[in-house]
C-alpha cells in the first residue's frame, strides 16, 4: 500500500491541472487516470472537441507552466461575440475592447491540452501517476480513505478528489446524490474551413431547431457546436460532408462564407446534473463530477477550473499541520463555490428554457431582452468580466 495526502481520480483538464497546482500546498499527490498519456500531436489534423478558456483560467494555467506549452501549438483569441435571437431585433454583441480586456476567451483543442498536461507531469515531482489505471473500490475511514485499483494496488490518502466526469465513480462511492435533467438534445460538433475570416469573433444563433455556435480556430477555420433536439441532431449526423456544410452555412446566415468540413461530425447527449453537495468527509468533487450545465454559454470547463483553483487555494492555506481531508476545511471550499455554480446553472438552464418555448409572446419577450442588454454597456461589461474570471 502506498500513502499520499491527496488522490485525484480523473486526469482530464480539470483533474490534471488541479494535481499540478498542488505543488505549493505541501502535499503528496497521486493521479489516477484510465487512459494512457497522450503526447502533443505532431500532425496537422484537427480535434473537434474544443474548449473556450476564460482569461482568468488561462492566467492560472500560465502560472502552472501549462499554457505556454498549449500556446506554442495553436490557439485562437476570441475578441468579440455576436449572439442572435430568433427574431431580427434580437441581437447582442460583446467586445473585449469595450470591456477593457485583451480577449474574451481562448479557443483550444482538447488533444493539445492533454498533450501539454502529459508533458508537464515529467517535471512534477510531487505527483505520482497511476496511468492507465482503473478504480475498483474505496474504503472510507475516519482519518483516511483507501482506494483500491483494478490491478490490486492500494492507495491510502487523507483526501480523495473526484474529477472523473459527469458519470463520476467517486461521487457514487461517496454516496453523493445527483439530480439529472435530460434536455432531449444532442450537441453536434464538427470543424470547418471558411471562405471568409472570422476576425476573432464567436457567433451564436438561438434557433427553432436548437442553439448553433461557431467558435474561431486558427486561420480561416471554425469549430461548430449545434445543440439540437435529438431528431434534428440525428439528421445532421447522417448528412454527407457537403450537405452538412451547406446546412450549417445556411443556419449561420453566411456569417463566414462557404464552409468545408474538415473533421467528421460527432454528437454527445446534453443533460443538466445538480449534485446534492460537493464534499463528504475525505471526499471532494470538482469539474463535471460536481456539476454539468448546458453548453450554450461555453462555460462548463471554466466552471470546473474555478473549482480546482478554489480547492487548491483552500488546501494551500490550511497550514502544514491541518489534515487536508478535514471536513470543515472541505466545507469551506464548498461554500466558496456555491454561488458561482448556482448562477451558471440558473443562467444556462433558464436561457435554454426561454428559447425552447415556441409561444409567440415569449419570442417577442426574449428577443426584446437581448436587445435591451445590448443597449446597456455597463451591464455587458459586468457580464464579460464575470465570465473572464
Amino acid at each position: 500500500m502506498q500513502s499520499f495526502d491527496v488522490v485525484v481520480v480523473g486526469g482530464g483538464l480539470v483533474g490534471a491541472s488541479f494535481a499540478l497546482a498542488l505543488r505549493d500546498a505541501q502535499v503528496s499527490v497521486a493521479l489516477v487516470e484510465p487512459h494512457a498519456p497522450r503526447p502533443l500531436p505532431v500532425d496537422e489534423s484537427w480535434d473537434n472537441r474544443v474548449y473556450a478558456l476564460s482569461p482568468g483560467n488561462v492566467g492560472w494555467l500560465a502560472e502552472l507552466g501549462i499554457w505556454p506549452r498549449i500556446a506554442a501549438a495553436r490557439v485562437t483569441q476570441v475578441e468579440s461575440m455576436l449572439i442572435y435571437g430568433d427574431q431580427p431585433q434580437g441581437r447582442l454583441e460583446f467586445s473585449a475592447y469595450e470591456s477593457g480586456l485583451r480577449e474574451l476567451a481562448w479557443i483550444v483543442e482538447n488533444r493539445l491540452v492533454q498533450g501539454a498536461l502529459s508533458s508537464a507531469f515529467e517535471s512534477a515531482a510531487h505527483v505520482q501517476l497511476f496511468c492507465p489505471a482503473s478504480c475498483e473500490a474505496i474504503e472510507w475511514e475516519r482519518d483516511a480513505a483507501t482506494l483500491r485499483l483494478a490491478d490490486g494496488e492500494s492507495l491510502r490518502a487523507r483526501l480523495i478528489v473526484g474529477a472523473d466526469g459527469a458519470d463520476s465513480w467517486v461521487r457514487e462511492r461517496a454516496g453523493i446524490g445527483v439530480a439529472v435533467h435530460d434536455y432531449g438534445q444532442v450537441g453536434v460538433v464538427a470543424n470547418f474551413s471558411t471562405a471568409r475570416s472570422h476576425e476573432g469573433t464567436a457567433f451564436q444563433w438561438f434557433r427553432a431547431d436548437g442553439v448553433l455556435a461557431l467558435l474561431p480556430l486558427p486561420a480561416q477555420r471554425v469549430s461548430m457546436v449545434w445543440s439540437a433536439p435529438e431528431a434534428r441532431a440525428r439528421e445532421l449526423l447522417q448528412l454527407p460532408a457537403d450537405a452538412l456544410a451547406r446546412e450549417v452555412e445556411d443556419a449561420a446566415q453566411g456569417a463566414v462564407g462557404a464552409l468545408e468540413l474538415i473533421t467528421p461530425a460527432a454528437g454527445f447527449p446534453l443533460k443538466r446534473q445538480r449534485v446534492e453537495r460537493l464534499v463528504e468527509p475525505r471526499a471532494a468533487l470538482i469539474g463535471d463530477a460536481a456539476h454539468n450545465v448546458h453548453p450554450l454559454a461555453g462555460q462548463g470547463v471554466n466552471l470546473g477550473l474555478r473549482d480546482a483553483r478554489e480547492l487548491v487555494s483552500v488546501l494551500a492555506a490550511r497550514g502544514p499541520r491541518t489534515d487536508c481531508g478535514d471536513y470543515p476545511l472541505l466545507r469551506r471550499f464548498e461554500r466558496a463555490r456555491k454561488e458561482d455554480i448556482a448562477a451558471l446553472e440558473l443562467a444556462t438552464h433558464g436561457l435554454e428554457k426561454l428559447f425552447a418555448n415556441r409561444a409567440v409572446w415569449m419570442a417577442g419577450l426574449r428577443n426584446f431582452g437581448l436587445a435591451l442588454v445590448d443597449a446597456q454597456p455597463p451591464l455587458k461589461s459586468m457580464l464579460v468580466r464575470h465570465a473572464a474570471a
